[in-house]
């Protein structure tokens, strides 16, 4: 039996001890103290279109960017206790997971309308008379890979329709940290518009996260869901009992309550495996329409989009966002996995949520 282990969180103005409950000392300044990091790995694959991630020597996840897929995405991502969060379907399906949503795929970042095209729903799936209307991120370049106490990764892409054609250059950069029970990614994305670009206001975006079928809520019943080009997907009540998950947000807001609110925070968590696996997902203040509204659903899709805000507030509010040709924008977030005996307190993303700067 392992023993109970908790976090030791520090700040500038106080030593105060907060229980995080999971699974070995760490001392936050403002992550893990240099003593405290793991190292991070981060390797091109050879003949492939494939960055790795490891942390001694065991995988924390690959940044794939292959032109055979809709858009470039990180997967699969394991905890530190080498439970894999991130649904196996489409890319290499698991036990009991589910088919739904194809166009979900490990952690990646698009949107559903952006001059007209859906960047978001875009898929294997989309019968070929039909992808006019969608759009495809085509990685064009790695332009850092380091390895260390903070591995980098950073690339650049392009925002395309079918025929090519550039609508918004994307830069985007990793960070990934790793202690002994967690793992740490920051993403932050610059985009800039090559034209004119327009975000209509609409409820697919922006950061996604599949995560996998074990940390979904359980469901009780079959629904239907529509997007904006009258795809309906059928999301089915799971056969079996090993569903566990649960939201919470910052704002105090769980389970299903917490789709279609605001919050700078939002944490899923379940078990797997032995642990308790703890994600939270931060919004950054400099982030447009912070906090972000989450696209929470109870199936495992684990969104931040601050772009769609009719549907969520009940048409009370619209962002309808744009970019001028040469204008450019930013995103940031921050992704903290940990695993342990109890979920990760609400205190400890605090910290993490101020460090990130």
């Amino acid at each position: 039996m392992k023993p109970q282990i908790h976090f030791q969180i520090f700040n500038a103005s106080s030593h105060a001890f907060r229980q995080a409950g999971c699974a070995i000392v760490f001392f936050l300044l403002p992550f893990f103290a240099s003593a405290q990091r793991n190292a991070v790995t981060v390797s091109p694959v050879a003949g492939q279109q494939k960055i790795s991630i490891a942390v001694g020597g065991k995988p924390f996840t690959d940044f794939i960017y292959t032109d055979t897929m809709e858009k470039p995405f990180l997967y699969p991502i394991y905890a530190a206790d080498g439970q894999m969060i991130t649904r196996g379907f489409p890319w290499h399906p698991q036990p009991n997971d589910p088919t739904d949503h194809p166009h979900h795929i490990g952690l990646w970042f698009n949107y559903e309308k952006v001059n007209g095209l859906d960047f978001w729903n875009n898929s294997f799936a989309i019968a070929a008379d039909k992808k006019k209307n969608y759009g495809w991120i085509r990685t064009a370049k790695i332009l850092e890979t380091q390895s260390g106490p903070r591995g980098k990764l950073s690339y650049a892409a392009d925002w395309t329709n079918q025929q090519k054609d550039v609508l918004l250059q994307e830069k985007t950069s990793f960070g990934f940290e790793a202690g002994d029970n967690i793992r740490m990614i920051d993403r932050i994305t610059e985009l800039t518009a090559v034209q004119d670009v327009s975000f209509p206001d609409a409820k697919d975006g922006l950061l996604g996260l599949r995560v996998a079928h074990e940390l979904e809520l359980p469901i009780t019943q079959t629904k239907e869901y529509k997007d904006d080009n009258g795809n309906v997907t059928r999301v089915t009540a799971p056969k079996d009992k090993t569903t566990s998950g649960n939201y919470l947000t910052s704002a105090g807001k769980e389970g299903d309550a917490a789709w279609g609110t605001r919050g700078n925070w939002c944490m899923m968590y379940g078990r797997k495996g032995d642990d308790v696996i703890s994600i939270a997902v931060i919004d950054h203040p400099k982030n447009p329409g912070y906090p972000t509204y989450w696209h929470a659903r109870n199936y495992g899709l684990f969104a931040a989009n601050p772009l769609g805000q009719k549907v969520f507030s009940n048409n009370k509010e619209a962002m309808d966002f744009k970019l001028a040709k040469g204008q450019s924008v930013s995103f940031r977030y921050r992704i903290v996995i940990a695993s342990g005996k109890e979920k990760l307190s609400a205190e400890a993303i605090e910290q993490f949520v101020n460090s990130f700067k």
